[in-house]
């Protein structure tokens, strides 16, 4: 079997998993997005991938490198590469919440790399239910380009970055603040940017009454049901004669909900600018949930989006819906 035709083969068995990406850089933002990812992902049907992205080369230069990746598990190599110890501690994250376990069936890959001794590699791990948990370890020439390289790789449901900090614009840690902005433009599935990111507070679901923000409404109400998360709405009019309107769209939401079993814990109806009324009604909530634009490539990028610009200016954890 080609390599072409075996990544068919297994993207076509993913299609009926719910899979989440988890990028992992080390900071405890990362590691708290993985905590997360864990409750939701925590049904059988729930597969994990944890993801660092190294730079090509990084200074390894060692021809004896490759004989040992050909027969050890990365975690054994004992070296002092970030994305390995990053990698070990978000597995034993996931042991302690009950995630993962010890006797689950191992399999580790490699592929090679060019001019890089370490290639990628990954370790799978696999329990009787089908419940998989991977780690991986990937070179690419940036984050971002690894990140969406991977999911490629896919199918994914959702992806999840972490970001440091409780400041205006997307967070300056280990990563270039254009990573999460370029992940969350260019992916095809959701993206879930996370700031501080607190299980028990809810997410804040955005509808503006079209059917794409409904079918959002839908999706992320879902997704909050699978950790327990409390759902609210919010809807912001432009003018105080348009704001019955957006009381319409906040009820119809929590209509859509209703025949779904998910109680709406808040209803908003607001009237102002809907970027700064998101971001404030937001800080009361873990996460704020928006909508895809539904724009491409650079006309996106150019005219920019309220997704866009909540995603650059929230205090707290933003998804970005598809």
């Amino acid at each position: 079997m080609s390599k072409i035709t075996k990544t068919m083969t297994e993207q076509e068995t993913r299609k009926d998993r719910f899979r989440i990406l988890v990028s992992i850089d080390g900071s405890e933002e990362a590691y708290q997005s993985l905590r997360y990812a864990a409750k939701m992902g925590n049904g059988v049907d729930a597969d994990i991938v944890l993801l660092y992205v190294r730079p090509i080369d990084q200074g390894l230069r060692s021809g004896g490198l490759q004989v040992r990746i050909a027969r050890e598990n990365m975690l054994d190599w004992g070296l002092e590469l970030p994305g390995i110890k990053y990698l070990k501690k978000g597995y034993e994250i996931l042991l302690d919440m009950g995630a993962a376990g010890d006797d689950w069936h191992e399999h580790n890959y490699h592929s090679n790399v060019d001019g890089d001794p370490l290639g990628d590699n990954k370790i799978e791990y696999i329990n009787k239910e089908g419940k998989v948990i991977v780690l991986k370890l990937k070179v690419a020439t940036d984050i971002a380009t690894g990140i969406l390289e991977q999911w490629e790789l896919g199918p994914y449901d959702l992806i999840i970055l972490g970001a440091s900090g409780r400041s205006r614009g997307i967070a300056k840690n280990l990563w270039n603040p254009a990573v999460a902005e370029k992940v969350a433009t260019h992916a095809q599935c959701s993206v879930l940017v996370a700031r501080e990111l607190d299980i028990g507070h809810g997410h804040l679901i955005c509808t503006d009454g079209s059917e794409k923000s409904l079918e959002t409404v839908r999706k992320d109400a879902y997704l909050a049901s699978r950790c327990e998360c409390p759902v609210s709405i919010i809807s912001v009019a432009l003018d105080v004669e348009s704001k019955e309107e957006a009381k319409t769209f906040v009820e119809t939401a929590r209509k859509e909900l209703a025949a779904m079993d998910i109680e709406v814990v808040n209803a908003i109806a607001c009237v102002g600018t809907p970027v700064d009324k998101i971001i404030d009604a937001g800080t009361d909530y873990s996460v704020i949930v928006l909508s895809d634009s539904g724009k491409k490539g650079l006309k996106r990028l150019l005219l920019g989006s309220v997704a866009t610009k909540v995603l650059q200016e929230a205090y707290t954890s933003v998804m970005v819906v598809r």
